[in-house]
């Protein structure tokens, strides 16, 4: 197995979960937070390397006491997009949830970055803006949209006793349409315009009542197929999201559970308002567009393991939009990968391992395989068999990141992390700086 390390500066090199590598296979974008999970949100720059030079090119660094990382790249062009936490921050406004925005940058003009997302704090609110912050930005194929995860900062914080009807904020998906610039007043300092128009587009309950498909929470989303799927009826769903969805099962306790999305053909009807405003009010959250459709795809409450299970993943969908990936624990709680049809039925489990997979993953352009790490290793399975190939030696001491491991657009890589001392001092040595660097392991050929 060929593995090579392709970082190797004195910092942090952070991978999202999907989409690092650019059209050609030839670069993989990264944000520099130091910690090995990067869970604390300290990065202030970010890159890209060339695979076959390590040549480093800087694509952006912020300014004025912000914060800026989780970097996807576009599929059809050279734009990255990325979260950007507060300039100037304030006692009242830090980075958080609540208090970020998306940010894109071309890889032709570092340096310039556009606002994706525009926030409106002050009512009435401006239909296609924000009134929160957005997360995890990623492209749809024809780059034409962003998804994202949001909370909402009018609804943040504990209601108050003038706020009994006051919904709550709940973390939710919504979407951007890119190029339809949306214009808000000056009247909040931390107003500002943004370059697309922004809508969420999950529906969410305070108090999802035991046993129905009424969700609290909407996150880890994928776009489904690089063309949609295909319904029931034959007609293709040209644009639809994957997401968990916290419901409350028969005795009250909360699982993840699959659901989907549609959204409308037309990027134009998302600017439609549904059964309330796109923009909230005081009181509620922005209201999914006309034509939003929201649905359930699995319903695991008899299990013995019921729900979502394993470490952190986004859902992740096939190039021909016909399978669903998620994690999910077998009949003898081992974390194994699952599959389920965005028109619903059955999951079908995929990989059969004694081990549970230990990461996030990806397709396969293909979408024969999918990549993930287990037992130490880089593993792929392939999708019809069940096979799984070890692509990396086992290794304890140094295995890879659960974060990332991501296939490049030709097939032909896989990208992933591993935690290491620093070149500079002695390895192993007690006090020795660990930052994580990237890897990349090549596709044996016959299974390319």
């Amino acid at each position: 197995m060929h593995e090579r390390q392709v970082t190797c500066a004195a910092h942090g090199h952070m991978l999202t979960n999907v989409a690092v590598w650019s059209p050609d296979s030839r670069w993989i974008v990264y944000d520099t937070r130091s910690g090995p999970d990067g869970a604390v949100f300290d990065g202030t720059r970010i890159e890209r390397v060339e695979i076959d030079s390590g040549r480093i090119e800087r694509l952006y660094e912020s300014q004025h006491g912000a914060c800026c990382g989780v970097v996807t790249a576009s599929p059809v062009d050279d734009r990255v997009v990325f979260i950007v936490g507060p300039e100037h921050p304030t006692a009242d406004w830090q980075y958080g949830p609540a208090h970020r925005q998306g940010a894109i940058v071309r890889t032709s003009k570092p340096g310039t970055i556009e606002r994706l997302d525009a926030r409106d704090l002050v009512p009435p609110f401006t239909p296609g803006s924000l009134r929160g912050g957005s997360h995890v930005h990623v492209f749809n194929p024809d780059g034409r949209l962003v998804s994202f995860t949001y909370e909402d900062a009018i609804l943040d914080g504990p209601p108050g006793p003038a706020d009994a009807h006051r919904e709550q904020n709940l973390r939710g998906i919504g979407v951007s349409v890119c190029g339809r610039v949306v214009q808000v007043p000056t009247s909040h300092p931390r107003n500002h315009d943004g370059t697309a128009f922004t809508v969420l587009a999950t529906r969410l309950t305070d108090e999802p009542a035991p046993g129905s498909d009424e969700i609290s929470k909407a996150f880890e989303e994928s776009w489904i197929g690089v063309n949609g799927y295909l319904r029931p009826d034959g007609v293709r769903q040209r644009h639809a999201l994957a997401f968990q969805g916290h419901v409350a099962a028969a005795d009250g306790s909360a699982i993840s559970e699959v659901f989907l999305v549609d959204l409308p053909d037309d990027s134009a009807e998302l600017a439609r308002a549904g059964d309330g405003p796109l923009e909230g009010t005081l009181n509620r959250r922005p209201a999914p567009p006309c034509g939003a459709i929201q649905r359930r795809l699995t319903f695991t409450a008899g299990r013995k393991y019921p729900g979502i299970q394993g470490p952190r993943h986004w859902l992740r969908s096939s190039a021909d939009g016909s399978r669903i990936a998620f994690l999910m624990r077998d009949q003898s709680g081992v974390v194994q990968l699952f599959t389920v049809s965005p028109v619903g039925g059955q999951p079908v489990q995929v990989t059969h391992d004694p081990w549970s997979v230990a990461s996030s993953f990806s397709w396969s352009p293909d979408g024969r395989q999918l990549a993930y790490v287990a037992d130490g290793s880089v593993f792929v399975v392939d999708c019809e068999s069940g096979t799984s190939t070890r692509l990396t030696d086992r290794t304890s001491a140094v295995p890879p990141r659960p974060e990332a491991c991501v296939f490049s657009p030709d097939g032909r890589r896989i990208a992933f992390l591993r935690s290491l001392p620093d070149r500079t001092g002695q390895s192993g040595a007690a006090g020795a700086a660990v930052h994580n660097q990237i890897f990349v392991v090549d596709m044996p050929p016959t299974m390319l």
